[in-house]
């Protein structure tokens, strides 16, 4: 490990541990430099890095400083600890979900679909269409397992942007981001196997568990830090963990970005017990800070990290082009793929790689950054205006989704019924958890551009919860 990420590792350690408080000057560099016996450069990098995990900060001609405390008591509450591993909930309340992502005249905003509609997609459509004419009978053979080569060029150049090195080579292209982490789960896990997943998570992740028939030990999560080292370690200490799941960047569905020193303790973690860890970066490009925050991989030594992603959340999920890096364990995760599903469809490979190769994929993302950091905001400012006081809202880093959290006897399942009177459709906090928590929060979409159909939705939903708090009624 470098020395000076060694040394942010302990000034942020002493950070959180409240040694230093908020808004006070931290050691100068000259006095930690002599503190640690290294140099003046490594230092000013440690400190660059707490900068960008938001640890700290410079200011002009006096030093470094710890931020002054920002207000918590707004976001949505961290979850209870679970005592034990769990077999994961029934899938029915996802599949109604899916069902009716599939009605037309709904008001959708439980669905996890990015904005499809956008003219940034234009060249993508253009591509789609011209390699669908022009494609050969050989576009209708089986192609490479690993995937089209020209796409796998493309996708290490990206993997550049997230801090890591993969080559074409050590890739391989699967079919969405869900079979990604079903051949990761797969290769690592058997059944009656645990694995510890943050939570609350993406449900369909969780979906995979239990068609593996591994249990799911799940590890609260701060709507800001990320999952909670502290309550991972016990279960990694008191239970035979056989991989660790988490979505660092942007977290489907509390929209965190882990602090990058909290990533490195992750993966200390996971060294120190011997765990793989399978990061789900599907969001990562997402962030709407630049520039886009490393993935967990970029700390990865030994290989042990399997990231998984897919162009559903940047793109469009109909394109089902997904990825793995799978480090060592390369080789099973093939034989995975294999098993899976054979070699992913090739013609919108070659689309988005010519979509990639062009240079339409930056502009792109930049543009719905900003369209989905813009709606957040606004539909933040409409969950406050039209909910009830005490409603938590979290404070999304990228992506574009809201977990809010209501009084804890409120129930979002008996809600929902309710609203799809109205046309409505939310996705209700429980399925996102294995053993069903999370029955007073939901997760509403801010993808597509708003309409003046959107507010009166979420002034709906407000004025039903009322109704329901309301002990008249």
């Amino acid at each position: 490990m470098s020395r000076y990420l060694n040394l942010a590792d302990t000034l942020g350690s002493r950070i959180e541990q409240g040694l230093y408080a908020a808004g006070s000057r931290l050691p100068s560099v000259r006095a930690l430099s002599t503190e640690h016996g290294v140099s003046l450069t490594t230092v000013q990098q440690a400190y660059r890095w707490l900068e960008m995990s938001g640890l700290a900060e410079a200011r002009p001609r006096s030093g470094w400083y710890v931020p002054m405390a920002r207000p918590k008591s707004g976001l949505p509450s961290m979850g209870k600890p679970t005592l034990r591993p769990i077999d994961v909930s029934d899938w029915g309340q996802v599949q109604d979900l899916l069902e009716l992502e599939r009605e037309g005249k709904t008001i959708q905003l439980g669905r996890g679909m990015p904005d499809v509609e956008s003219p940034s997609l234009r060249p993508l459509q253009a591509a789609l269409s011209r390699e669908g004419r022009h494609a050969g009978i050989a576009s209708l053979h089986y192609n490479d397992m690993q995937g089209v080569p020209a796409l796998r060029e493309q996708l290490s150049r990206l993997a550049v942007d997230a801090g890591y090195q993969a080559g074409p080579d050590a890739l391989i292209v699967t079919t969405g981001c869900q079979e990604a982490l079903s051949c990761a789960i797969r290769t690592l896990c058997g059944s009656g196997d645990i694995v510890a997943i943050a939570s609350p998570s993406y449900h369909g992740t969780m979906q995979i568990l239990k068609e593996t028939g591994v249990q799911a030990f799940e590890i609260p999560s701060d709507p800001v830090q990320g999952i909670s080292l502290e309550a991972l370690e016990l279960a990694l200490e008191r239970w035979p963990v056989k991989a660790i799941l988490v979505i660092p960047n942007a977290s489907n569905p509390l929209g965190y970005t882990m602090p990058d020193h909290r990533k490195l303790g992750l993966l200390r973690l996971a060294q120190r017990f011997d765990v793989p860890i399978i990061e789900d970066d599907i969001y990562g490009d997402l962030v709407y800070g630049w520039p886009r925050p490393h993935a967990l991989k970029a700390l990865d030594e030994d290989g042990r990290v399997l990231l998984c992603s897919s162009f559903s959340k940047t793109l469009a999920p109909g394109l089902r082009v997904g990825w793995i890096a799978p480090g060592r364990y390369f080789d099973q995760v093939l034989r995975m793929k294999y098993t899976s599903s054979g070699p992913t469809a090739p013609l919108p490979q070659i689309a988005v790689a010519e979509f990639l190769r062009k240079g339409h994929y930056p502009a792109h993302l930049r543009r719905m950054r900003r369209q989905y950091q813009r709606q957040r905001d606004v539909m933040t400012e409409w969950v406050r205006r039209h909910f009830p006081e005490g409603t938590r809202i979290s404070h999304p880093q990228g992506g574009f989704t809201l977990w809010i959290e209501l009084p804890e006897s409120f129930d979002t399942h008996a809600l929902d019924p309710m609203l799809r009177e109205h046309g409505i459709v939310i996705a209700h906090g429980n399925i996102f958890s294995a053993a069903g928590k999370y029955r007073n929060c939901m997760r509403l979409s801010h993808a597509s551009v708003f309409t003046p159909r959107t507010e009166w939705a979420v002034r709906k939903i407000g004025a039903v919860i009322g109704e329901m708090l309301d002990p008249r009624h």
